[in-house]
């Protein structure tokens, strides 16, 4: 399957390198800023991350909205991610 990357190139998205400040904690999660590097833009993108039981649980998420700057995108990114705690708890992780 390489002579198809090499017709259609390889284009996979990376994963940005993310700051410190890019993490926090809210209500007994752990929040990380994920943003995805496409090109000259950043998509939004996150882990939602909480020990329940002794077992550390993850989610991950990616959403349509891109940015021109990391620190943009991380922002949103975690604000994103304080949403779906609010609005889903644990059962995120059903």
């Amino acid at each position: 399957m390489s002579w198809l990357r090499s017709i259609f190139g390889n284009k996979s998205p990376q994963t940005a390198e993310t700051t410190k400040a890019a993490q926090r904690d809210y209500k007994g999660f752990t929040l990380a800023a994920a943003p995805i590097k496409e090109g000259g833009q950043y998509r939004l993108a996150g882990v939602i991350t909480k020990e329940i039981d002794g077992v550390m649980r993850e989610h991950r998420f990616v959403r349509a909205d891109v940015f021109s700057s990391i620190d943009e995108a991380e922002e949103f990114a975690l604000r994103k991610a304080e949403l779906i705690v609010d609005q889903s708890g644990d059962k995120i992780f059903d």
